[in-house]
């Protein structure tokens, strides 16, 4: 945890300074067991969704830890990115939803395919709760306060007929696909819309589609890369 993330009601009601919190649960013992943060410790800390900061350590015990906090630092600037993935595998899910968050990509839209597994739509994953928690994890990392925002889309033909033209508008659309396809771009500087396809690809229905939207189809070489291998990959190379 490279950041401890603050929420406001970890202020008390009756702190008439508004610079006390109080920690207990999982932030609690990984300053107690990976910290191994003592009283006088000085931490970085940040408010969710708003500015970053310092954090002194009052008291720490294993009911609870009082932290006097500042802030004054703006949060690192969210990448110029749409992502558009076919929903992943469960057990992969939660990983790439840490890894976007401490890429820094600001919104993902989750989008059914033909390939995607009904199961996959019934995981606890995707319960608010369960998003939430793993974004925050790789907030933590990145020494980010701003929430990603995701979006669920279980049908892929209205989603890309009606409202994804008007996502890609002023963007560069990129549809990630194996195949004798241009090299997807290098540190490019203007927004993307960029989907991601499930394990084995989109199907040349959904491909077309996709490309009629607005979306280009690019590859990333000979290799085919898992999903979760994908994303940072794809990411790492546009920008």
């Amino acid at each position: 945890m490279n950041l401890v993330l603050l929420h406001d009601d970890d202020f008390p009601a009756l702190d008439p300074t508004g610079d006390r919190i109080t920690l207990r649960g999982r932030r609690l013992q990984q300053l107690r067991q990976v910290l191994n943060a003592q009283v006088g410790d000085t931490l970085k800390v940040g408010l969710l969704n708003g500015l970053m900061g310092e954090g002194r350590i009052l008291a720490i015990n294993e009911e609870l830890a009082e932290l006097q906090v500042s802030f004054s630092q703006p949060p690192p600037a969210k990448l110029p990115l749409t992502l558009i993935l076919a929903m992943p595998r469960p057990k992969m899910f939660r990983r790439i939803l840490q890894h976007c968050a401490t890429l820094g990509v600001p919104e993902i839209i989750l989008l059914n395919s033909y390939r995607v597994e009904k199961s996959f739509w019934q995981t606890p994953f995707l319960q608010p709760a369960q998003v939430e928690d793993n974004l925050l994890l790789g907030l933590e990392q990145a020494r980010d306060t701003v929430m990603p925002r995701v979006r669920i889309e279980k049908r892929f033909k209205p989603f890309v007929e009606d409202d994804l033209p008007t996502i890609v508008a002023g963007s560069l659309g990129l549809v990630a696909h194996p195949g004798d396809y241009p090299a997807c771009p290098r540190q490019v500087s203007q927004n993307v819309t960029l989907a991601i396809g499930p394990e084995g690809g989109w199907i040349p229905y959904e491909l077309e589609k996709l490309a009629e939207a607005g979306l280009q189809p690019v590859q990333m070489g000979d290799r085919i890369l898992r999903v979760e291998t994908a994303v940072t990959a794809l990411i790492g190379r546009l920008f």
